[in-house]
C-alpha cells in the first residue's frame, strides 16, 4: 500500500474533463478506513488539496455520500450520523435507534467524546430536546454507554429479571416500561440471553412477541432493536438492509449507513444471515434495487 499512489490515482481521476468514477471506486473499495485516513492526509500533503473537497464538488448524490462515507473515520461516521438525525428535518429514529443499540460501551464513549468536541452540545443533550417520554429514556441509558460487558450469568438473578418483565407487561395491566429498559439495557449479553429463555418458560412466548403486544412505535423499535442486536446482530444489521430495499423505494440513508459503517466489521456474517433469512443473497437485493455507480461502489462493499 502506497498512499502516495492511491492520491495521486485520485487526483487523475478527477483532474481535467470528466470525472473518472470507477478508478475512485477501485481505489476507495480495495483500502481499509484507517489507510484511507492516510490517503487523505497524503493528498493534501502532496497535492495540497482536500481529498473530501474535491470528490465533493466532482460527485453527487447517493454515490457521493457513499464515498464521503468511506473516507469518514469510523467514530467520526457515526457522529455525523447521529447528528443528522436529531437536527436534520424530523427526527430520524431509525437511525438513533441502530447505533445506540448495536455499538458496544467503548465505541458509545468515543462517540459522546467525539459529538461533544464536534458540536458544542453533548449527545444526550440532543437526544433530550429532539425525543420525548419513554422513547427518550431508553435513548439516554443506551447512549450513557454504561451496559455490563461481563459475561457472568447469576441464575437467580435472571430468573428474577425474566419474572419482573413478566409482571411488568403480560401479567398487568398496563406496562411497566422502566422495568423493560433497566434490565434490557444495563444487565450483559450472556446474562440477558439466558433471561429470554426463561423468558419463555414463564410467559409462553418470546420476549420479542411480548414487546410487540405491549408497546408501540418507536419505544417497541428501540427495544426491539436491543433484543436483536443482543441475539445476533449480524443478523438485526441483514433485516434493516433488508427492509431498507424491499416495497416501493429505498431508503438511501439506511442502506448507505449500514453498508458503510459494517463494510469492515461483519459483512461476511450479515451477508450469510440475509441469504438465511431471505433466500436471496444481499449482492441480488443490491443488484436489483440501486442503479449506476452508487450501485456499483455498494456491490464493491458487499463482496461476493
Amino acid at each position: 500500500f502506497s498512499a502516495e499512489q492511491e492520491a495521486q490515482a485520485l487526483r487523475k481521476a478527477m483532474k481535467g474533463f470528466g470525472t473518472d468514477e470507477d478508478a475512485i471506486i477501485d481505489t476507495l473499495t480495495k483500502l481499509n478506513v484507517s489507510q484511507r485516513q492516510q490517503v487523505l492526509i497524503t493528498y493534501k500533503s502532496t497535492i495540497g488539496r482536500d481529498l473530501i473537497d474535491d470528490l465533493k464538488s466532482e460527485l453527487s448524490g447517493n454515490f457521493e455520500r457513499v464515498i464521503v462515507g468511506l473516507m469518514t473515520p469510523t467514530i467520526m461516521y457515526d457522529v455525523h450520523e447521529l447528528r443528522r438525525a436529531l437536527k436534520g428535518a424530523g427526527t430520524d429514529e431509525g437511525c438513533l435507534i441502530e447505533i445506540l443499540a448495536s455499538r458496544t460501551n467503548a465505541e458509545i464513549r468515543h462517540i459522546n467524546e467525539n459529538y461533544k468536541l464536534q458540536y458544542g452540545s453533548t449527545l444526550e443533550e440532543d437526544i433530550v430536546s429532539d425525543t420525548s417520554s419513554m422513547f427518550r429514556r431508553v435513548l439516554v441509558s443506551l447512549a450513557t454507554g454504561n451496559r455490563d460487558e461481563g459475561t457472568f450469568v447469576d441464575e437467580a438473578l435472571a430468573q428474577q429479571d425474566a419474572q419482573c418483565l413478566y409482571e411488568a407487561g403480560e401479567k398487568k395491566w398496563g406496562t411497566d416500561e422502566v422495568q423493560f429498559m433497566s434490565i434490557l439495557c444495563t444487565r450483559n449479553r450472556c446474562h440477558l440471553l439466558r433471561v429470554f429463555d426463561v423468558y419463555r418458560g414463564i410467559a409462553n412466548k418470546d420476549i420479542t412477541e411480548s414487546i410487540k403486544s405491549e408497546m408501540s412505535g418507536d419505544l417497541e423499535d428501540a427495544l426491539l432493536a436491543v433484543v436483536k442486536c443482543l441475539r445476533n446482530k449480524p443478523a438485526y444489521f441483514a433485516e434493516r438492509l433488508y427492509k431498507s430495499m424491499k416495497g416501493l423505494g429505498t431508503d438511501d440513508s439506511t442502506l448507505i449507513r449500514v453498508m458503510v459503517s459494517r463494510s469492515e466489521v461483519d459483512m461476511l456474517y450479515i451477508r450469510r444471515e440475509f441469504l438465511a433469512m431471505y433466500g436471496k443473497s444481499l449482492h441480488s437485493f443490491i443488484k436489483g434495487d440501486c442503479s449506476g455507480d452508487y450501485r456499483k461502489v455498494l456491490l464493491r462493499l458487499c463482496g461476493g
